[in-house]
């Protein structure tokens, strides 16, 4: 009997598979604090050092979007409607959800996720 498509499976395996070639596509989280993730940004790239192709973002305001299988559904069928042959998951929270520039003024901390003031963010996958 078949199971069907188990996407978090999939990314879980994908990800697991290191650099397959291009197109390459990243998962990144990001959360008030280190332990709820509230955005998840995926990206596609097509070739190394040029700016992402495509770009989706979910969000959810009270629970942890890595643990929701409809967002996580949809993350994983955007990437494999878009053929990515490599899939990167950043091991760690990326950071704030709210973009500088956009939901508070550049150069400043954001004011609605203290936990990230003042503290080294890691780099993007």
């Amino acid at each position: 009997m078949k199971l069907g498509w188990r996407p978090q499976k999939w990314l879980e395996k994908k990800s697991r598979s290191g650099f397959r070639g291009y197109p390459v596509g990243t998962v990144a989280f990001y959360g008030p604090d280190n332990l709820r993730a509230s955005k998840v940004a995926v990206a596609v790239v097509t070739a190394e050092g040029a700016p992402p192709f495509a770009l989706r973002r979910w969000f959810s305001e009270t629970g942890d979007v890595r643990n929701d299988p409809t967002i996580m559904e949809e993350a994983a069928a955007f990437l494999r409607a878009e053929e990515v042959r490599t899939v990167a998951v950043a091991p760690t929270m990326m950071g704030c959800p709210h973009e500088e520039g956009i939901d508070y003024p550049e150069g400043e901390v954001c004011p609605q996720c203290p936990y990230w003031a003042n503290r080294e963010r890691p780099l993007p996958c």
